[in-house]
């Protein structure tokens, strides 16, 4: 009879909601796998310092233009003005519901939203509003901002925005303040969090009609700083609130401590770095391994005026490379695409160009346990993969796949007669000195480039492919055109950085989910649509425990490599940094994935 009673009463339970085992009550902080390592009333972040000085001022250097000062549109996507929304430098006029801690893989803690609520099953979540959140023009923050934002970004706003109430059921206002989201079937145990990183805009003072316009013109936000001067495509400067609301909160104490903050735009690297030299920007990340060992010589260096600084890195390496573009038929065939992979000589380049600098990168994840690089598939793994056997090659799923290494002549025979061997088998063969298909066509086609950099690389690779006959023009291109090209995937071959965190999750929708293969400003860049790849990633998104997870990244990495879309180049392994010695770091050091600029602060500012 006990036992019936028990049973009873889970089912009554269940039939009013109460699902065994729920939370339901305010939490001030959520993960996704285990628990924040920040208990409530926590007083401040570890990688920051409470007691930083607030004043001075920073300014910025980055590549590029801009023609916007609204970030959450498709029109300028690509070129809108940084800062307002950045994760670089921070969220200075637009803040979210929650922020991410910089120290854990995949925590947020409340911004915007002082708590939430949500169940065991993530088939809700609730944000309750910090009553003291105000916009710039002092007006409070509401839960009819949020759902306003919500429906705004659905229908003017840019990918990713425009499609989180896809998995939506419902969005109800619970009171004043607050907000709940039911989700629905396309829902997954990442998205609360990934909608935790929504941004909210004030629905008194946002135009509807041309939200879609670019613009120019200051929006209200509810962040730190206002914009306060715009000079198109030159330079934006942003001036500390005195009357930021969230000032004194925990997860605030220490960052935001500029009086003013300002970001210069230059066409190249090269114009970037000589004016750092010449001391109008102050922070300088370094991603050159030539110009980080040779172009330090300069008086400020000698100085102090200027201190470099190098991090080790613990996070994964990401992906940089050669990028097909699978759209266009001569890059269909992957075993075109594995053979161009073992053209490019690695060791050649790297010793030539940079020292021995770099590391070769073998995964997605490189240098974490996220990789799938040396490593036999689990069971976990293979029963993902099982509906898909040709999608992972034999050698990448029991783990003895390895890149080629070349003799670091630019010319290895060995390599070279591999590689034509599978030109040969997809139909091509070599006449009067050409690659050529079974029509007598030219194998040729252009790599669009960016900067001098990436050029550099490009015309190694060049070299190697002439060699089987290969044609490869370089395109540099501007970055207004570089950018517009490739929202609209208008090239061949592109070289690209695919970062990776320790917590890859619904972004990778966006960059290889085959329903992103033909949407334009999406970064699937390699056109991938593979049935593979989307489980793989459907099994990472709803991973309930951290082993789970692993495997999921891990199958899904193994897909990717199999798939040869991208020509894995190199990582470093560490980052560099050089900056005016007045800008200082927290003593604490930097957290789990590296320096955080938003903490650091000037010296000479007044306490």
């Amino acid at each position: 009879m006990r036992q019936l009673l028990a049973a009873l009463a889970v089912v009554a339970g269940t039939l009013i909601g109460a699902v065994p085992g729920a939370r339901a009550e305010p939490v001030h902080a959520i993960a996704m796998h285990g628990e924040p390592a920040l208990p409530a009333g926590f007083s401040h972040l570890p990688y920051v310092n409470p007691d930083a000085p607030k004043g001075g001022k920073v300014t910025y250097g980055v590549v590029g233009t801009f023609d916007s000062v609204r970030p959450f549109i498709v029109k300028s996507m690509r070129t809108t003005a940084r800062g307002l929304a950045d994760p670089v430098f921070g969220n200075l006029v637009y803040e979210t519901l929650m922020q991410r801690s910089q120290d854990e893989p995949f925590t947020l803690y409340g911004l915007l939203a002082e708590t939430v609520e949500w169940d065991d099953e993530r088939s809700f979540i609730q944000y309750n509003i910090n009553p003291a959140a105000r916009w710039s023009d002092g007006e409070p923050v509401t839960a009819d901002d949020v759902i306003f934002t919500m429906e705004l970004l659905r229908d003017k706003g840019r990918p990713p925005y425009s499609a989180r109430l896809n998995r939506v059921a419902s969005m109800e206002k619970v009171g004043p303040l607050s907000v709940r989201f039911t989700f629905n079937e396309n829902s997954n145990r990442e998205f609360p969090l990934i909608l935790s990183l929504s941004p909210v805009l004030p629905k008194h003072a946002t135009d509807v009609e041309s939200f879609e316009q670019s613009t120019l013109t200051p929006g209200i936000g509810s962040g730190p700083y206002l914009l306060s001067e715009v000079k198109p495509g030159e330079r934006i400067t942003f001036t500390r609130r005195d009357d930021y609301w969230a000032k004194d909160l925990p997860i605030k104490r220490g960052i935001d401590n500029y009086d003013q903050i300002a970001i210069e735009y230059f066409l190249s690297e090269t114009a970037q770095f000589e004016a750092f030299k010449k001391g109008v920007f102050d922070v300088y990340p370094d991603g050159s391994a030539t110009n980080w060992s040779r172009g330090y010589n300069f008086p400020a260096v000698t100085s102090g005026e200027i201190v470099r600084k190098e991090y080790e890195s613990r996070t994964p390496s990401g992906m940089y490379g050669f990028v097909f573009n699978t759209r266009r038929p001569l890059f269909e065939d992957v075993r075109v695409r594995r053979a161009l992979t073992m053209l490019f000589d690695f060791e050649w380049a790297n010793r030539s160009l940079y020292d021995n600098t770099y590391k070769r990168t073998h995964s997605f994840w490189d240098g974490s346990d996220l990789s799938s690089y040396g490593k036999p598939a689990d069971s976990r793994e293979r029963e993902i993969l099982a509906a898909f056997p040709d999608a992972v090659s034999a050698d990448i799923l029991d783990g003895t796949w390895v890149l080629p290494v070349t003799d670091g002549s630019g010319r290895d025979r060995k390599v070279q007669r591999a590689a034509l061997t599978l030109l040969q088998e997809a139909g091509y063969g070599i006449k009067d000195g050409k690659l050529v298909d079974a029509n007598g066509t030219h194998f040729a086609f252009d790599l669009m480039t960016q900067n001098e950099g990436q050029e550099k690389l490009a015309i190694a690779f060049q070299r190697s492919l002439a060699a089987l006959g290969i044609e490869m023009s370089i395109r540099t291109v501007d970055d207004a055109q570089y950018q517009q090209r490739s929202q609209t995937f208008d090239y061949d071959m592109i070289m690209k950085a695919f970062s990776s965190s320790l917590s890859p999750g619904a972004e990778q929708l966006n960059r290889w989910g085959s329903a992103s293969r033909n949407v334009q400003g999406s970064f699937n860049f390699a056109g991938a649509a593979s049935p593979a790849i989307d489980a793989a990633i459907d099994a990472m998104l709803n991973a309930r425990t951290a082993d789970d997870f692993r495997s999921s990244v891990r199958a899904f990495d193994r897909v990717l490599l199999s798939g040869h879309y991208v020509i894995p180049a190199f990582h470093l392994g560490k980052s560099w940094v050089a900056h005016r010695s007045r800008i200082v770091e927290p003593e604490a050091g930097p957290p789990l994935y590296g320096y955080y600029l938003p903490a650091w602060w000037d010296k000479t500012a007044a306490r």
